[in-house]
């Protein structure tokens, strides 16, 4: 068995299944933009790597931290 630290950010939409309510395809059109626009370059950026995506939310494991934390802030 394999061993190793991560961090790991755990990030989702705040506020989905109400956008999600009031207009189903922009919000799925403005979700596809923003992951490959701002959160796919900010992941890859802080040596980050996408463990799983689901919906509005993904899990991303970092080997540092402060890479995890700065990536974070970013996205915010």
């Amino acid at each position: 068995m394999e061993r190793r630290l991560a961090a790991i950010l755990a990030a989702d939409v705040v506020g989905y299944t109400r956008l999600m309510g009031a207009d189903e395809h922009a919000v799925l059109e403005a979700l596809k933009a923003l992951r490959s626009e701002i959160f796919d370059p900010l992941v890859e950026k802080h040596h980050g790597r996408i463990v799983k995506l689901m919906g509005d939310g993904a899990l991303v494991e970092f080997a540092s931290v402060v890479d995890a934390v700065n990536c974070a802030a970013e996205i915010q």
